[in-house]
Parts: C-alpha cells; sequence; structure tokens
C-alpha cells in the first residue's frame, strides 16, 4: 500500500522529493523514495527520475542496505552514458561522488568475489581519467579495500594521503578518520588522537562525523588516560549514531566502551535502546561491528556470573544474557568466515578476536548522572538499602516477640527489623506458635504484624490499603481480648481515612472538614476508652494533634493555629507525666512545626533549638536527623543558606546511624541540593539532587524519583551540561513504565520538554524542533493547563523561526493565542512575537519588514491587553520592549529613520537609570543600538557621540561603570572613522 498519494506531475514529485529528505533514514523513507521512483517514471522527462534515483540510492546507503544501492546506481550510470547532456554540473558531481558509495556497498557484501571488487575500482579508474579528474579519490577506495581485505596498506596508504584532495574526495572529517584509523591500526594511539582533533573539537563533520570517529576514539582515550574526554564523547557519540541502521558499527564500539568501563548495566540498556538494529541492518558488514560489539559487552556480563540477567536480543523470542550471547558469536563467527573465505585472508577472524579478548580498561568510570548496577537491571529493588546493618535479632521466638513489641511501644527503629523476622517465620507452613502466657496468642502477633504493615503503608501514602490493614488489626486484637489495642488499631484507622477523603475532596474546605471530622471521631474514640496503657493513651493524643496540624497544613487558616498548639500541650504534659522520651520530643517537634506553618518561623527556630538540646541529652537518638533536617529547612525559609547546609549535613550523617527508612534521606539530599544552590556550590547540588532521586526510585517510589531525576535534568542543563541532561533523559524515557504511560503523561511532558530544550543547547536543532513540534501537538489538548501549552507552542514557534520554517512557526503561534483565549500569558507571547518578528528582520532584511512587523503588531494587541489587565511584567514593561523590538527590526530592514524613532521612544519609556537601578544594562544597549543607527547607518556622528558621550557620564555618576563598555568602544569606532 502506497505511503501518499502518487504526485500527479513533476512539481508534485520535486517537491515529494524534499519531504522525504527531510525525513530521518530507515524503512519510511525507504518505501517512499521507491514509490517515488515509480512515479517518476509514468513522466516523459528523466531529469526527475534522475532526481528520484539519487534519492533511493541515498535511501538504500544510509538506510544500511547495501545490495540494492549498486543496482540503483548502474540505473544511473546507463542514463548518463545514453543522456549525458541531462545530467548538469550539480548531478555529475553527484554521480562520480557515488562511485565510492558502490565500491563501500560492494566491501559490505562477502558473496561479491574480491574480482569482482578490484574490477570495480578499475571502472571508477576508467571513468574518472575520461571525465578528466584527478584519481585521489579511486587510490582513497584502493587504500579502504586493501584495509578491509587484510593486506599490506603501507603503499596504498601514501598513494591515497599523499596526494591533493579533489572536490570528489571524501570529506575533510571522513579523511581525517580514516589518517588516524591507520595511525590506530599502527599501534600509535597518541598520532591516532592528535589526527583526530579537528573533528573531536568539532571543527570538521559531515553526515557520519564526529560520530564514526567518537566511536573508534573511545578506548585509546582511555588507554591514554583521558577518561573525562572519553567520557564526554561517549555521551554525545552515542546520541549522533544511536538506532541508526548505517551507524551500527558505531552503536557497537559504544557498546563495547560500556563493557570495558564497568558499565555493563548501561550497556544492556543501550543495548535494548537499539533493538531494531538486530532486524533493521541488511548489511553483512555493518552486521559484524554491531555484533562484535554486542559479545563484547555480553561476554563480560557473562563473565561477572550474570548469564541469566535478561537481555533485548532478535525479536520473536525471550532472551537471557548467555542465551543471547551464543546466538550472537554463531552468527558474527558465521560472517566473519564468510569475509575472509571472499579475501582469502583472516582478517576479518583476527580483528574480532582481539576486541573479544580485550581486558577491561577500566573497573568503574561513571558515565552518567544515574548510575546504574546489574542488580537493577535483574529486578528493581522495592525497598531503600539499610544505612547500616538491621540490629540483630534474638533467636529465642518467645523473646523475639517480646523484643519487637518493646521496641514497637518506643516507636525504635530497629523494631522493624524484628517484625521482618517475624513475619517471615510466622509465613512459614511448619510455624508454630509458642505457649507462653507472656506471648499470648497467635492472633495477638498476627494482629501485630498487620498493625506494622499499615504504618508502613501509611507511610507511603496509601491510605486506603493502611486504613483497611488496621481495621483488620483492630478485629483481631478485638479477638485476642485487648480492646485497649483495638482501640488504638482504630484510631490508627481514622487518620488514613480522613487522608484518603481528603485526597478525593474538591478544594481545601472539603480536606479540612475531613480532618475535622476525623479529629472528633478520634476525641470520641479516646473519650470512650478507659483503661489505656500509658503508650497507647500518647498515641490517641499524638494522633489528635496530628490531624489538626494536617488541618492547619491544609487551610493555612490562623484560626486552626491555636487548637494545634492546645492538643501539643495535652501531649506533651501527659508524656512528661509518664516520662515517654519519644512522645515528648514528637510533642516538640509538631509544637515547632505549627509555628513554621503559621509562619512565625523565629518561633519554630527557638522551639526546634530547645528540641535539639534535649535530644543531645536525654534522646531518643533516631530522632535527630528528622529534626536536624526540620531545621535546615527553616534556615533555608529564614535564607540562612550557609546553616541550613550545616545542619543538613549533620542530619544526613546522624541518618546514617539508623536503618533507612527512619528518615526521608531522599528529603534531606533535595534539601542540601537547595542550600547548596544558593551557596553557588551547584556541582555539589546536582550530586545531592542525584542521590535524593537515587533514594526515591530504590525505595519504590518511581513517580517521585522521575520528578526529582526531571529536577536533576533541568539543573545539569542549567549548568551547561548538556549530554550529561541528555544522557539522563534518554534512560529515563526508555523505562517501561515511562513508555507506558503509567508515570503520568504530564510528567513525561516535562521529561520530553527538557529533552527538547537540551539538544537545542546542544544545537541538535532538527531532533529538537520535532520534539517541541510534537509536544506542542500533544498539549494542545490539555484544556485543564492551558499555560503550559502556550509556553510549549511558543517555544516551538521562534525554534522553528529560528530554523526560517515562518509558516510552521505561524501555525504554533496560533495554537498559543487560542490558549491565551483561556489563560492569558501575556510576557510568553509577547516575547515569542517580538522574537520572531526579529528573526523574520534579521534572516530576510527587507524583504522580511512587512511580517516582522506583523508580529510586532500582535505583540503590541498582547501589550494592550495586559495593560488594560493591569497586569504587571516581571522584567522590563511590554510597551519598552516592543518599541525596542520595533528599533532592531528596522534596522535590520534598513530602515533606519523608523528604527532610530522607535529606540528614541524605547528609551523615553525606559527613562534614564539611577544608581540603584536594575534597568541600566537594558537602557545602555537601547542607547548603543541607537547610537550605531545614529552614527553609522544614517552617517550622523555628531549628535550619534554627544547621545553616547552624556549616557556614558550619566551611567558612571549612578556607578554602573561596566555598562559604559561597550558605550565607549562605539563612540571610539565613530571617533576613528570620522
Amino acid at each position: 500500500m502506497p505511503t501518499a498519494p502518487a504526485p500527479q506531475n513533476t512539481d508534485e514529485l520535486f517537491q515529494a522529493l524534499q519531504e522525504n529528505d527531510r525525513r530521518p533514514y530507515g524503512r519510511t523513507r525507504t518505501v517512499t523514495a521507491e514509490e517515488l521512483v515509480d512515479a517518476a517514471e509514468q513522466f516523459a522527462e528523466p531529469v526527475p527520475l534522475v532526481h528520484a534515483l539519487l534519492e533511493l540510492q541515498e535511501a538504500y546507503t544510509y538506510g544500511s542496505e547495501p545490495r540494492k544501492s549498486p543496482v540503483v546506481f548502474a540505473r544511473l550510470l546507463t542514463l548518463f552514458d545514453e543522456q549525458p547532456d541531462v545530467f548538469d554540473e550539480r548531478l555529475r558531481h553527484l554521480l562520480f561522488w557515488r562511485f565510492k558509495w558502490v565500491a563501500h556497498a560492494l566491501r559490505a557484501l562477502p558473496e561479491i568475489p574480491l574480482a569482482s571488487l578490484r574490477q570495480w575500482l578499475t571502472e571508477m579508474r576508467d571513468r574518472y581519467e575520461k571525465a578528466g579528474l584527478d584519481l585521489q579519490p579511486y587510490y582513497g577506495q584502493a587504500y579502504l579495500l586493501a584495509t578491509h581485505v587484510g593486506e599490506d596498506t603501507t603503499l596504498a596508504y601514501e598513494l591515497w594521503a599523499g596526494r591533493t584532495r579533489t572536490r570528489l574526495s571524501d570529506c575533510e572529517a571522513c579523511e581525517i578518520c580514516e589518517r588516524a584509523l591507520y595511525h590506530l591500526a599502527a599501534g600509535d594511539d597518541e598520532r591516532a588522537l592528535r589526527t583526530w582533533e579537528p573533528v573531536l573539537d568539532g571543527k570538521e563533520s559531515c553526515q557520519e562525523e564526529p560520530a564514526r570517529s567518537v566511536s573508534h576514539a573511545l578506548l585509546p582515550l582511555l588507554r591514554t588516560g583521558r577518561t573525562d574526554r572519553a567520557r564526554e564523547l561517549h555521551l554525545a557519540g552515542y546520541r549522533g549514531c544511536r538506532r541508526n541502521p548505517s551507524m551500527s558499527q558505531e552503536v557497537g564500539r559504544h557498546l563495547e566502551f560500556c563493557a570495558l568501563t564497568g558499565n555493563e548495566a548501561r550497556g544492556l540498556e543501550l543495548l535494548a535502546e537499539n533493538r531494531s538494529l538486530f532486524d533493521e541492518v541488511d548489511s553483512p558488514l555493518d552486521q559484524l561491528g554491531f555484533l562484535t560489539g554486542v559479545e563484547v559487552l555480553l561476554q563480560r556480563v557473562e563473565l561477572l556470573g550474570r548469564g541469566e540477567l535478561p537481555a533485548t536480543g532478535y525479536a520473536g523470542r525471550t532472551w537471557t544474557v548467555a542465551g543471547l550471547r551464543a546466538e550472537v558469536r554463531g552468527r558474527a563467527d558465521g560472517l566473519a568466515a564468510r569475509f575472509d573465505d571472499r579475501n582469502g585472508t583472516t582478517a576479518h577472524t583476527d580483528r574480532r578476536r582481539a576486541r573479544l579478548d580485550r581486558a577491561p580498561l577500566l573497573d568503574a568510570l561513571e558515565l552518567t548522572l544515574r548510575t546504574r548496577s546489574l542488580d537493577d537491571v535483574a529486578a528493581p529493588p522495592v525497598a531503600a538499602p539499610a544505612a547500616r546493618p538491621a540490629a540483630a535479632v534474638p533467636d529465642s521466638l518467645p523473646e523475639l516477640i517480646r523484643r519487637a513489641r518493646d521496641l514497637d511501644e518506643q516507636a525504635h527503629p530497629d523494631a522493624q527489623a524484628c517484625w521482618a523476622r517475624l513475619r517471615t517465620l510466622v509465613a512459614a507452613r511448619d510455624y508454630t506458635h509458642p505457649d507462653d502466657p507472656a506471648v499470648g496468642p497467635l492472633v495477638r502477633l498476627r494482629a501485630d504484624l498487620l498493625a506494622d504493615e499499615a504504618s508502613r503503608a501509611g507511610e507511603k501514602d496509601e491510605f486506603a490499603e493502611a486504613a483497611a490493614l488496621h481495621e483488620e488489626a483492630a478485629a483481631l486484637y478485638d479477638d485476642a481480648g485487648l480492646p485497649g489495642h483495638a482501640a488504638l488499631a482504630r484510631a490508627c484507622a481514622l487518620l488514613p481515612n480522613a487522608e484518603s477523603a481528603a485526597q478525593g475532596a474538591d478544594g481545601a474546605e472539603a480536606k479540612a472538614a475531613a480532618l475535622t471530622a476525623a479529629h472528633a471521631s478520634l476525641v470520641r474514640l479516646h473519650e470512650e476508652t478507659p483503661g489505656l496503657a500509658p503508650f497507647q493513651e500518647a498515641r490517641l493524643l499524638r494522633l489528635r494533634a496530628t490531624a489538626l496540624g494536617l488541618r492547619l497544613q491544609t487551610s493555612g487558616s490562623d484560626a486552626h493555629v491555636a487548637p494545634v498548639l492546645a492538643e501539643v500541650e495535652l501531649l506533651h504534659a501527659f508524656a512528661t507525666r509518664h516520662d515517654l522520651g519519644g512522645q515528648i520530643s514528637g510533642a516538640l517537634l509538631l509544637r515547632a512545626s505549627t509555628h513554621a506553618i503559621s509562619g512565625d518561623l523565629p518561633a519554630a527556630v527557638t522551639e526546634i533549638d530547645a528540641l535539639l538540646d534535649r535530644l543531645k541529652a536525654h534522646g531518643p537518638a533516631w530522632h535527630l536527623p528528622r529534626t536536624l533536617g526540620l531545621r535546615g529547612r527553616l534556615h533555608l525559609l529564614l535564607q540562612d543558606a550557609q546553616t541550613a547546609y550545616t545542619d543538613l549535613t549533620e542530619a544526613l550523617r546522624a541518618a546514617a546511624d539508623w536503618p533507612a527508612d527512619t528518615v526521608d534521606a531522599g528529603r534531606l539530599h533535595n534539601d542540601l541540593a537547595e542550600a547548596c544552590l544558593h551557596l553557588g556550590r551547584s556541582d555539589e547540588a546536582l550530586r545531592h539532587l542525584t542521590r535524593s532521586a537515587e533514594l526515591e526510585l530504590r525505595g519504590g517510589s518511581r513517580p517521585d524519583a522521575f520528578r526529582a531525576y526531571s529536577n536533576v535534568a533541568r539543573l545539569s542543563l542549567d549548568l551547561g551540561r548538556v549530554e550529561d541532561c541528555i544522557a539522563l533523559l534518554d534512560s529515563l524515557l526508555a523505562e517501561p513504565d515511562v513508555g507506558d504511560g503509567e508515570a503520568g503523561d504530564r510528567l513525561v511532558a516535562q521529561l520530553r520538554l527538557t529533552r527538547a530544550r537540551a539538544l537545542r543547547a546542544g544545537e541538535d536543532l532538527k531532533a529538537a524542533t520535532a520534539e517541541f513540534v510534537a509536544l506542542a501537538a500533544e498539549s494542545a489538548g490539555w484544556d485543564d493547563d492551558p499555560g503550559s501549552h502556550i509556553m510549549i507552542a511558543a517555544e516551538t514557534a521562534v525554534l522553528l523561526g529560528e530554523s526560517g520554517e515562518f509558516g510552521r512557526a505561524r501555525e504554533a503561534v496560533d495554537q498559543a493565542l487560542l490558549a491565551h483565549a483561556q489563560a492569558p500569558s501575556y510576557e510568553q507571547l509577547s516575547n515569542c512575537l517580538r522574537e520572531l518578528a526579529r528573526l523574520r528582520a534579521q534572516q530576510q532584511g527587507a524583504d522580511g519588514l512587512a511580517d516582522a512587523l506583523a508580529f510586532l503588531a500582535e505583540a503590541g494587541r498582547i501589550a494592550d491587553e495586559a495593560r488594560a489587565a493591569e497586569h504587571e511584567a516581571r522584567g522590563r514593561s511590554l510597551d519598552t520592549a516592543l518599541a525596542y523590538e520595533h528599533g532592531r527590526v528596522n534596522a535590520y530592514a534598513g530602515e533606519y529613520e523608523a528604527a532610530l524613532a522607535a529606540l528614541e521612544k524605547a528609551l523615553a519609556l525606559l527613562g534614564e537609570p539611577g544608581r540603584d537601578d536594575d534597568r541600566a544594562g537594558e537602557w545602555a544597549e537601547c542607547v548603543r543600538l541607537a547610537g550605531a543607527v545614529e552614527g553609522i547607518y544614517l552617517k550622523r556622528p555628531a549628535p550619534a557621540l554627544s547621545r553616547l558621550d552624556a549616557a556614558v557620564s550619566h551611567l558612571t555618576a549612578a556607578g554602573h561603570t561596566e555598562e559604559t563598555e561597550p558605550l565607549v568602544s562605539l563612540a571610539a569606532r565613530l571617533r576613528d572613522e570620522e
């Protein structure tokens, strides 16, 4: 079935060829190119057919289908021989260029005899000589054949490399790569890397470069100790070749790099990302290179004793590492043998064996912000690893039960280890409950285990599950004849029930009402349950205070502060009377939190300081990390980042003394990252954010982990670590629950948006544009969040404008304007429209002025709307920005009088800056542009110099000396030209 309607005339054909040229290489582009050749054959004109055949050969070449490329070229050559006048200079150049493509295709096919390869090179030489072309490209292909076969390449290299380059020579980047590979084969890593420098530094590039050179340079960089450079190039280079059938060998070398640097888990992740290459690569030579890299990785994983791990391989079955390795080894050995049989050497088998025999070059090299191990590949952990080994539990079953209950009464962290051990014992089929009055019946123990399970569910915000488990535990306590325990379990169910109801409630008032009702039920239950043990009554009082604290947090009402403090006072008095240290500490912590929520930060700090003094003197010590964490957050709110940093660092040290679930270490790392940012310690902040995300992921909270990783990605982008950002996001977006939508469409969109921005920052504009356009289309349906759609559509429009695609930019702007009608976003839209106007005028000059002014007219309407709505701009006013942009746009278009008038208006709107005026830089830039327009383009240097000198004097007097530098420089230029 055709992929699109067939072109009805040659104009439509050429348009379809242009559209297909914008597609990525792969089956869709190739099939479309085949259809366009069929369509071109229907017209009685040879030129469209030549263009269609050239496009088809390119699709086959870069789609890794070498068997078909020579067939298409044979048709082109026949057309050239029969109708040479059809080929203009450009088409003739393309034809002779592609002799090299055919030579490459024939080398990649082991079924083509060596004599045929040499015969083709003879044909190429004869054709070049007949056309009067220099033979340097021919000698380049002769050298590549000698390298492929495994012959002595010394003479072939000199005949090629010693000749002057021509228009038909491979591009500079490709030839640099071949020269470097020659030195690499000779064992000279340093010389190879020196040769590669222009390509690796980005000074020379082409469609395949620098991705190809990077993949070859990774191991030499490691061998010469340049690990940071290898890491950097791996991240950038892999992105340039992933999922590309024509660069499957490069992908294989990146997998090998991972295997030899202790990054086997990342290697398996990248293998999964490139699963399509197993079936899409039709080139035997590319298959051999790719499969050898895959085998290096799988061999390394198997040598580490993890052959049972899942791996991604050929479609149609499930693979383990060991099983896939055996399959890959058989196929790759067969391919190497076929090439060696054709060539009459053992070169390919020898090269393959050399790669497989390489020992790891590093035990561990941190490649990405999201470090993963083979354990993560096996099965994502569901619980965070303990910060310290769990406390030893008693061997005696009765003693273990008593110990668990004693620790649980104190809310001691080590109770969890005892309950975990008991849960395992009770679940065993041969479990026998001890006949011990001090232990009680089995039904009580089962109730204890349910209560512990309910508490852990509540800590994970699984409120409905927690409430149900508490109710079940209460029923069992009733069966065991323990009314106090049953009452406490029912009380514990009330709070998660209320929180569950609050989650579904619409608005803060409804949520607060649910918590008020829960508090009333707790009070009533407390009053109706006599004979409670002190620890039980204290817990009930704690639940009462917590319910009101949550209500205050929900409502923010001043009227809700006093009731919380009253309940806290009851708890504190009761706990003090009965010497319940943990509850005394809990009461003081609730009091400090209440002051903080109500906005009385100094009172909160005073309370927390007193609590810390008490904890250090009397304990319990496991409350220290949480208390220090709260004090750190309070100091962040008070803008005392250094004290916050000290508190949070101490909190993390204290947390290491207790099991991991004692304190939310992920929150501590997140808060510490914020403190680091305030202190200018950006790299340290990135490490803490990354650690926070890792802890969330290991704790089983995957959505929270992805949100944390999203913050990591944004910060890494802000720090200029573009490739780190992209690699992290690629890893996250490949996760199954992200791909299947379980993580939430908005979270996934945020990850993709950050990735699109990173691609733009990394100057991969084609990929960035595609992602932005897709996101703009998807977000158009977000009726509940038009503001986000405006942001995405506006960014998309500007990016399209930068690429000169103003028609598509106009469509994106129209989307943003529709959403703006629902939720006004004056500044975002004004900025977008002004930038599009600037881009139009900058790219097209006078020809683009009318369209640029139309964009500015729309920006003017947005400014009028903002003024009518009494909108306060966050930065400069929209009117000032608009006047300045009118100046720039008219200047780009050569309308200098209009430009100067607009800049004069902008200066009048801004007004002269004062001493502490943050508009000084903007005002100075406006003066500079007005001076340039007036002095250089309007050739009126005298008034321009007067303007500049007066501005310099004013800025200097106001203390803005830095802003005077561009004005002084322009004035000096104008004086030199007088």
